[in-house]
Formats: structure tokens, C-alpha cells, sequence
């Protein structure tokens, strides 16, 4: 790597802003926030919306998806169609 061009690479806490769950790692991100973690150290601390604590996909939360909603939306706008040759 050459030298002076990269930021730098250090430990962040990042945490999840739905949860609460806190994780120690390393990045490049710059964050005006610190937090002290259980080792006694200060890092930098990155507030993010979704991580593998609170998204669907890793949690098996499943959304319900109002699809009979959506389909009498779309025939009020377009009609029903009917099979042809009946």
C-alpha cells in the first residue's frame, strides 16, 4: 500500500440503533462519538440502522404483506379481466 492515502484502520464499536447490541470490529469509519468498552479502552462509536440483530432476514421476523389489499387496488383502477372464450 503506499503510504499517506488510506485512512486509518482502527477498532470501532458499531450499535445497532434498534437493539442496542454492540460490536467491536475494525474500519475506517470517522464517528464524533466514543464509547468505552469492556476492556477499559475509548473507541469511536457508529450508530446503524440494521445488523444482523434486528434485520429480518438473520432474526426470521417475517413482514405480512397486505397482497389482497393490492390486487383491489389494482382492479378498481385497471377492472377485472376475464378469461377470454367463457
Amino acid at each position: 500500500m503506499k503510504k499517506s492515502i488510506h485512512p486509518p484502520y482502527r477498532p470501532v464499536v458499531f450499535r445497532d440503533g434498534g437493539t442496542g447490541k454492540q460490536f467491536l470490529t475494525r474500519s475506517t469509519v470517522t464517528s464524533k462519538q466514543s464509547v468505552v468498552w469492556d476492556d477499559g479502552n475509548t473507541y469511536p462509536l457508529v450508530v446503524v440502522d440494521v445488523t444482523s440483530d434486528s434485520h429480518p432476514f438473520w432474526t426470521g421476523a417475517s413482514r405480512v404483506v397486505d397482497t389482497a389489499g393490492r390486487v383491489e387496488k389494482f382492479e378498481r383502477r385497471y377492472g377485472t379481466r376475464r378469461p377470454q372464450g367463457r
